[in-house]
């Protein structure tokens, strides 16, 4: 189950960055935000409304809601968008790659969890790999006042990213299953950026085209209401730590549907970046180790 989890959650992230695209023109932003995750909120409150699997949350778990809103469904994305304006999308991919160990570290900030090693040494290859996917790209990246902006939204994207993790983590252990707990998170993150949208006076402008619809719709059900709780029972099943190693796959995923639809070229550093994140995966999925058969020789001596 964890297996089947982890790779639909990296399929479904992984193809998300297209739809995405689809929505940049007409709509601001912080607007199109709010339309995916007020739609996914109210589907997936609808749903578990209708099949009675809605749970009733008391004071506390309505705040762990309110605060998850916050951090996974408003400010993590528009600090992203906003990233993304300054610094090339594959930085901002190599950034975000960092959430696993800002999981680690803050799981053992928030819960005493002791920080694996074998977590923190896939961390370090999947960073490295993803550094080697998009060498050509940021290479190329000239050191301005705007880079650094850029970084520094999508390091405190990435933050905001792992705060709420947390919190989803403390939903679970507080009884709040994943859907119910999305389902108002989302809810509340819609009215943040509501609110947010409203007091910047930004119109709530439509896109009816196909193309944007579409995509407003793959992103609502698909990227959210399926994509997020997959993960977030991650979180809960594996924990933090480990269920953040998607955020470093679902790049290559990316990778691989731009070589089809956008002609992306594969080279060797990049060949050898994919390699790196596949150790990765090994390290946080089997009890391999590269460094095993040293480790067997030393105790053998």
């Amino acid at each position: 189950m964890n297996l089947f989890l982890y790779f639909l959650t990296v399929l479904i992230w992984g193809t998300t960055w297209i739809a995405i695209k689809f929505q940049l023109g007409v709509v601001a932003i912080p607007v199109s935000i709010f339309y995916r995750f007020a739609l996914a909120g109210l589907l997936l409150f609808g749903a578990l409304v209708l099949t009675r699997k809605l749970q009733k949350l008391d004071r506390r778990g309505h705040w762990l809601c309110v605060g998850q809103g916050l951090c996974l469904f408003c400010l993590n994305f528009l600090c992203f968008y906003t990233a993304t304006q300054w610094i090339p999308s594959g930085l901002v991919s190599v950034v975000f790659s960092t959430s696993t160990l800002w999981n680690a570290l803050n799981a053992r900030l928030w819960f005493g969890t002791r920080v694996a090693p074998r977590v923190m040494t896939a961390g370090l290859f999947g960073f490295c790999g993803l550094v080697l996917l998009f060498w050509t790209e940021l290479a190329t990246q000239q050191a301005s006042d705007e880079t650094l902006l850029g970084l520094g939204f999508a390091l405190l994207g990435t933050f905001c990213f792992s705060t709420g993790n947390m919190l989803s983590s403390l939903q679970q252990r507080a009884g709040i299953r994943p859907l119910t707990g999305n389902a108002y998170s989302m809810l509340y993150g819609a009215a943040i950026l509501l609110a947010g949208c409203m007091a910047a006076g930004l119109p709530f402008d439509f896109d009816p085209s196909p193309s944007y619809v579409g995509a407003l719709l793959y992103l609502a059900v698909f990227g959210s209401v399926v994509g997020f709780t997959a993960y977030l029972t991650l979180v809960g099943r594996m924990g933090p730590a480990r269920a953040a190693y998607c955020t470093v796959l679902f790049p290559v995923v990316a990778l691989s549907v731009s070589t089809v639809a956008e002609g992306y070229r594969w080279t060797p550093y990049a060949l050898l970046g994919l390699a790196l994140v596949m150790v990765g995966n090994l390290l946080v999925f089997t009890k391999w180790s590269p460094f095993a058969g040293r480790a067997r020789a030393a105790g053998g001596a």
